[in-house]
């Protein structure tokens, strides 16, 4: 019962004390078990280079390795080449952007041994309720955001590492029809409920008819997987061993992210003994398993990015900034930042690059919690708003908004300008009326902050 194992993708995570040395036993028991891949969640690059490494070449069967690198590799691994949002992306409205965005991508992933892109998000961004996706989405036009979707996906896997469209069904199901169109490798399908689709209310991956729509009525042959098994809403409504059965049970491929891989691989065995799932079926599976893995096969040749691939990220990040109200003032040689955190301490990016890269040109930076007599020029608010599933919430908390109220007050009251860099959509600009100059900056990912630093420092 071994090959069961590989409907299972095993999560690791890198610890800035000890680095990889902490998940040795978790790889050991994973692949113990014959797990089908691994996800990597964050590292510095030439240690998730190292990992992978070893991974590929100790593996009894080729593995996929998975990573979240919607914005670039550089969202999650240190030293790799970060780039704006998919909405920033969309902005410009330039498709070649897209496409030259996912093959940067891909090259730097690939580079990293990872072959499996866990994106584009096709989910739809409507009036801004969504309190999950936000910048991840290319809009709110579902033709748009397939056209986009698709772009990307085939620029993705142009070099040769699977692209992963996600979370099906979302709000419309004509991206998903674009991104099968254009021969995506992977779909991941939603926690959520869809009872238009299921009456019994079963999330989408445990639903046997949001499957058969893939299948039957899109046409899907590739891979389906389900979303985390380790996300919250998975573990307060059942055993996630019973989720994962449920979800081959509907007819999924491949389980990501279980808290206990060789639990669930046991619960698995049980259920093929019982009769429960179909044996015949998961081994046709595995072949389609086996067969994308193949297909994107690492090697060693594969090659990191050039300068010039570089730069371009560095200038895109650059582009898609957006003055949403006033102008950006000029910054003294001694600034003043004042920074409003709005996003969760568990999931929320460091706020250190926005400040390094602001020193890097410079300047020399003093947090502080509001203007002071000493100070001179603008004072700089950074706002960091990102949209996360964390929040429960898309728009920025009271307590965030009345903190910039009372900064931009105590700035005026000095005789002194206050500009809000927003590290979060610009249509959250509207919730901070007080403050005269606004500049939005996308998200909170390191590539965004050195960004804004250099429009503030040019």
């Amino acid at each position: 019962m071994k090959d069961l194992g590989q409907h299972v993708i095993a999560t690791l995570g890198w610890d800035r004390d000890v680095g990889w040395a902490g998940t040795r036993e978790a790889i050991d028991r994973a692949l113990g078990v014959g797990v089908g891949g691994f996800i990597l969640r964050a590292g510095p690059r030439d240690e998730v280079a190292q990992l992978t490494r070893a991974l590929h070449a100790h593996a009894p069967h080729a593995l996929l390795i998975a990573a979240e690198v919607e914005r670039g590799a550089g969202e999650r691994f240190d030293g790799a080449a970060a780039l704006p949002p998919t909405a920033a992306l969309a902005s410009l409205a330039d498709a070649d952007v897209v496409r030259r965005s996912a093959r940067l991508t891909a090259r730097d992933a690939r580079s990293l041994g990872i072959n499996w892109a866990l994106g584009p998000v096709l989910d739809l961004d409507l009036d801004g309720t969504s309190s999950t996706i936000g910048t991840r989405s290319f809009g709110a036009d579902a033709a748009r955001v397939g056209e986009l979707g698709a772009d990307w996906i085939d620029a993705c896997q142009a070099e040769n590492v699977l692209a992963c469209a996600k979370y099906f069904p979302a709000t419309d199901v004509a991206p998903f029809r674009a991104a099968v169109d254009a021969g995506v490798a992977s779909i991941m399908t939603a926690h959520a409920a869809i009872p238009a689709l299921d009456p019994a209310e079963r999330a989408a991956t445990s639903s046997a008819p949001v499957t058969a729509l893939l299948r039957d009525e899109l046409g899907f042959s590739g891979l389906i997987a389900s979303d985390a098994l380790d996300r919250h809403g998975v573990a307060a409504s059942r055993d996630e061993a019973e989720a994962a059965v449920r979800a081959l049970e509907a007819g999924c491929d491949l389980l990501l992210a279980p808290l206990d891989p060789v639990r669930v691989v046991r619960a698995l065995e049980e259920a093929v003994a019982s009769g429960r799932l179909d044996a015949q079926r998961l081994a046709a599976s595995r072949e389609r398993r086996d067969w994308w893995a193949t297909w994107g096969c690492w090697t060693r040749d594969a090659r990191a990015l050039t300068l010039d691939e570089r730069t371009w990220a560095k200038q895109v990040a650059d582009k898609v900034l957006r003055v949403e109200r006033g102008r950006v003032p000029w910054l003294p040689p001694r600034a003043e930042v004042v920074l409003v955190d709005d996003d969760p301490p568990t999931s929320a990016p460091s706020r250190g690059p926005f400040i390094h890269a602001l020193q890097a040109l410079g300047r020399q930076v003093q947090v502080v919690e509001s203007a002071t007599p000493e100070g001179e020029g603008v004072l700089v608010i950074a706002v960091f708003a990102d949209v996360m599933a964390a929040k429960g919430q898309a728009g920025i908390s009271p307590q965030a908004r009345l903190t910039v109220k009372l900064a931009v007050q105590g700035a005026r009251t000095l005789r002194r300008d206050a500009l809000v860099v927003l590290f979060g959509h610009p249509r959250l600009a509207a919730e901070l009326p007080d403050a005269q100059h606004v500049l939005c900056a996308w998200s909170g990912d390191r590539g965004m902050q050195e960004a804004a630093a250099r429009a503030l420092c040019s």
